[in-house]
């Protein structure tokens, strides 16, 4: 089966401008990702596959009847994409939403099998 981890928006109002919040991001940060499988850590995925235009997806392959486990890295920080203001940020709130499908039959899309999704802030521990 193949699956699909992606760091999005959980704020709808974001959801809206997320493309446009991810070129900002990508503009300000060039060569980096948001988000990265770290493959060390990560047991029982194959063909991993990192796509140079979407910064904030990743895909790999695995086996449903062998021990798998993925571990992604955000290489944002929830601040990143709040107006600065003074004293202090609130930071928004990004889903890792993890999409799983099975293979579909000759010339048809492949078949959804499960979505599943967590919400997350990433913050930088200070000093």
């Amino acid at each position: 089966v193949q699956s699909v981890v992606r760091v999005v928006f959980h704020d709808r109002r974001l959801q809206y401008s997320e493309q446009q919040q991810l070129e900002g991001w990508r503009w300000s940060r060039p060569g980096d990702r948001i988000l990265d499988i770290d493959i060390p850590l990560s047991v029982g995925i194959l063909e991993p596959q990192i796509h140079p235009t979407l910064l904030n997806t990743v895909e790999f392959l695995w086996d449903p009847s062998r021990r798998t486990s993925v571990f992604v890295q955000v290489h944002c920080i929830s601040t990143e994409f709040t107006l600065r203001k003074n004293g202090g940020e609130k930071g928004v709130p990004f889903r890792i939403q993890i999409d799983t499908f099975g293979a579909g039959g000759k010339g048809d899309p492949p078949e959804h099998l499960h979505s599943a999704s967590c919400l997350v802030k990433v913050f930088k521990v200070s000093g």
